[in-house]
């Protein structure tokens, strides 16, 4: 993995927008669907497996509680803003 993408959503229902709108993207930039997918049916932490990018799609009393930041903070962080 190249990439760990980490995201929130303040409900369920964002969350489910936000993964449906990141697997529309790629598959229309890329042509690919996610390797593998897990947690959608929750809907409360959701990841999208792309091989080089793993995308984390959070509920966010549920990033706050895992802290999965932590787990990354070795790796140099980019600091994103779409244009």
């Amino acid at each position: 993995v190249d990439y760990f993408v980490v995201l929130e959503a303040p409900n369920r229902r964002l969350v489910r927008t936000l993964v449906d709108e990141i697997e529309q993207a790629v598959r229309q930039q890329t042509g690919q669907s996610p390797v593998r997918a897990e947690g959608a049916r929750e809907q409360q932490w959701v990841l999208l497996d792309y091989g080089d990018v793993v995308v984390h799609v959070f509920l966010d009393e549920i990033r706050r509680f895992y802290e999965i930041e932590r787990l990354y903070r070795d790796a140099p962080m980019v600091d994103w803003q779409d244009a």
